[in-house]
């Protein structure tokens, strides 16, 4: 997920708006938005990256499906 920053003048912006609410709420945003700061790392198994390939299909189909998926280009585009 990517990252949001605020300048200051955006941030009362905000704060305006949510200096309004009940303690409650604030509360539960306050959590909210502290549980957020924990970054938790997931760990990637790299066995699970990497192994063989599974399909019903023998060597041949393969070829035979990527043979015909090629598109010939018929007109030649250059840099000029």
């Amino acid at each position: 997920m990517a990252n949001l920053t605020l300048n200051n003048k955006t941030l009362e912006k905000y704060f305006g708006l949510l200096k309004g609410l009940d303690n409650l709420s604030k509360k539960k945003l306050i959590i909210k938005l502290t549980e957020s700061l924990d970054i938790k790392e997931e760990k990637v198994d790299l066995r699970t990256l990497f192994g063989a390939w599974e399909d019903d299909k023998d060597s041949d189909e393969i070829i035979k499906e990527i043979r015909e998926s090629r598109i010939e280009k018929t007109e030649n585009t250059g840099f000029e």
